[in-house]
C-alpha cells in the first residue's frame, strides 16, 4: 500500500466497518445519489502504538484486523472492542484469513515474511519467507493458497495455506499493488509501475493475461464484483478503471477522489434494491494521506 492513514471510521449501510474517507459509485459507474445511505456512524479510538495500513474484515467471525506497523490488532466488529493482538508482525501491510483452515496470515514488509497465526488463539504458528517487501496479501480458496504481492521483489509468492510451504513465485515485471480473487481459481493484481492489470492462474502460477488500464495511471486499490465479472482499479489523477474481468476491456472511467489507495466492493443482500439503481452497486474508494 502506497500511503498511510490516520482516522478509523465506521460507515453505515455496510455489513462491516470501512475505514477512512470514502466515495461510493454505482455498478453502472455513475455517482451514487445523495440518499445512498452511506454515512459515518461511529469513529473508534483504538489506541495502541504504530501507524496504519490495510484493514481486513472477517464478516463470518465478526472480527476486524488492523495492521499497526509492528503488530496486528483484532477488534470485535460489533462492539469495536479490542479482543486480541498478533505480535511481532514487522512492517505489516495486510491480513488474509483462511476460515476453512482456521488460519490467518500477515504480510510483513520489513522482515520479508508472512506470519501464520491460529484464528482462535491468535498465537503465531510459524513464519514463511517471501521476496522483498510483501505488501498486499490474499487467500485464494480454490487452490487453498495464500499469495503475497512483493513490492520491491516485483513478484508474487504462493504459499500452501495448510502447511506454510512456498510453492512458487510469479514474476510481475513491476510493483504489484492490491489484488482480488474471482473464486474460480484466478487472481487479478494491479501493477503500479506499468499501469497494467495482471490476470494469474493460482494453480499453475502462470500469467494468463496482462491488460493496459489506460487512461488509468499508477493503479493501487482493486475491488471485484464477482457476480457481474467487473473489476475496479483506482488510479492517480482521479480516475477509476472499470474492467471486464473476462476480456480485460476498460468499459468505464468514472471520476473519483484524489489520492486513492484501496477499494472494496459492497454487494447487496439477497433481494436488496438500492433506490432506483440495480442491486449490487457500490464500490468504496479509500483515500490516503
Amino acid at each position: 500500500m502506497r500511503k498511510r492513514f490516520t482516522p478509523f471510521t465506521i460507515l453505515g449501510a455496510l455489513a462491516v466497518g470501512i475505514i477512512f474517507s470514502a466515495v461510493a459509485f454505482s455498478h453502472a459507474a455513475t455517482p451514487a445519489p445523495a440518499g445512498s445511505g452511506y454515512h459515518v456512524i461511529k469513529t473508534v479510538p483504538v489506541g495502541g502504538e504504530g501507524g496504519w495500513d490495510y484493514v481486513y474484515v472477517d464478516s463470518d467471525a465478526r472480527r476486524v484486523y488492523v495492521s499497526r506497523g509492528t503488530h496486528t490488532m483484532v477488534l470485535d466488529a460489533d462492539t469495536y472492542a479490542v479482543v486480541g493482538d498478533v505480535p511481532d508482525t514487522q512492517g505489516v501491510h495486510g491480513i488474509a484469513i483462511a476460515s476453512d483452515l482456521g488460519r490467518g496470515f500477515t504480510s510483513n514488509g520489513r522482515s520479508n515474511d508472512v506470519t501464520i497465526f491460529d484464528l482462535k488463539t491468535l498465537k503465531a504458528i510459524g513464519n514463511v519467507k517471501t521476496d522483498v517487501n510483501p505488501d498486499a496479501i490474499l487467500y485464494e480458496p480454490v487452490t487453498k493458497r495464500v499469495f503475497t504481492f512483493n513490492g520491491r521483489g516485483k513478484n508474487a509468492t504462493a504459499i500452501n495455506a495448510a502447511d506454510g510451504t512456498v510453492v512458487g513465485t510469479i514474476p510481475l515485471n513491476g510493483k504489484p499493488e492490491f489484488a482480488a480473487a474471482d473464486g474460480k481459481g484466478t487472481i487479478y493484481v494491479n501493477n503500479e509501475d506499468t499501469s497494467d492489470l495482471y490476470h494469474l492462474d493460482a494453480a499453475s502460477l502462470k500469467e494468463l493475461h496482462h491488460w493496459p488500464l489506460a487512461p488509468c495511471k499508477s493503479p493501487s486499490g482493486l475491488a471485484m464484483d464477482v457476480a457481474n465479472r467487473r473489476l475496479f482499479s483506482v488510479c492517480d489523477e482521479k480516475v477509476m478503471a472499470v474492467v471486464n474481468a473476462d476480456t480485460g476491456k476498460v468499459v468505464a472511467t468514472p471520476t473519483i477522489c484524489e489520492g486513492p489507495d484501496a477499494a472494496g466492493f459492497d454487494p447487496p443482500a439477497p433481494g436488496e434494491r438500492r433506490g432506483k439503481m440495480k442491486p449490487g452497486s457500490f464500490v468504496i474508494v479509500v483515500v490516503g494521506k
